[in-house]
């Protein structure tokens, strides 16, 4: 079973290393002369674009109210370069960015100003439908809007999670591997350990070892995914803790 999972990586906890290797994600994404500026705008946008939607609809907006609002914020964030001032907030990217959404959505709305889509600008490619729908299909509830955001901030984190190590499995030919495996991550009753051998051609005992090597990795992943977007290391610890809260 040892050839079928991927080896756990490093977990490197130097601030240094920290820095230069997360953080960026996040102050990259606003240096047009930076190459890989697009790239972590783009993940950024991925991450954040549904829980900014889903805070808005849950004020009671449209749909296209929903749109135009995140897509000209995310215009705005571009151009007046608000990640510079993200020390002020303890570097928690998800707290910044919500703070900086709810002034710029007050002075749209208080001045009778809607920008368009980002006013005519391609900030990220984006399925209107599917955004939609997405959130027509959660569960009826009464969070509030900031509590909503959160939720939907830890779903797509944990989504995005999943699928980067589908993706590693995929990579290696194991995808089978990862189908069967990612049902035990849920912690819901389904195959057990010894159905799923039967299917994969393996024992019991290396199914339970595989299946441990795939939760820490997914653990790692979802360590890593976190510290993309707060500034110190510390902060990761305190991160997954809200993000746990966010999905209870």
């Amino acid at each position: 079973m040892h050839d079928d999972q991927p080896e756990p990586t490093p977990s490197p906890r130097d601030s240094a290393w920290f820095e230069t290797t997360h953080w960026s994600v996040v102050t990259s994404a606003c240096n047009l002369d930076d190459p890989l500026a697009r790239e972590a705008l783009e993940r950024l946008c991925q991450t954040y674009w549904q829980p900014l939607y889903v805070f808005v609809r849950r004020q009671g907006r449209s749909a296209a109210d929903a749109e135009d609002l995140v897509q000209g914020f995310f215009a705005k964030f571009i151009e007046k370069n608000y990640v510079a001032g993200i020390d002020a907030e303890k570097g928690r990217f998800r707290s910044f960015l919500l703070l900086m959404f709810k002034r710029y959505a007050a002075n749209e709305w208080d001045h009778g100003q809607r920008e368009r889509r980002g006013g005519g600008r391609s900030i990220i490619s984006w399925d209107q439908q599917d955004t939609e729908q997405r959130y027509l299909l959660e569960p009826v509830d009464h969070l509030s809007p900031e509590r909503a955001y959160d939720h939907q901030w830890a779903l797509t984190v944990l989504d995005q999670v999943l699928k980067q190590l589908g993706a590693e499995f995929r990579s290696s030919g194991k995808q089978g591997i990862f189908k069967e495996f990612k049902v035990f991550l849920s912690g819901e009753k389904g195959s057990t350990y010894a159905e799923v051998g039967a299917r994969l051609g393996l024992s019991e005992g290396a199914v339970k070892v595989g299946v441990h090597r795939f939760r820490q990795r997914y653990r790692e992943l979802l360590r890593e995914e976190i510290a993309n977007t707060v500034k110190a290391p510390g902060t990761v610890d305190d991160e997954l803790r809200d993000l746990l809260a966010a999905l209870g």
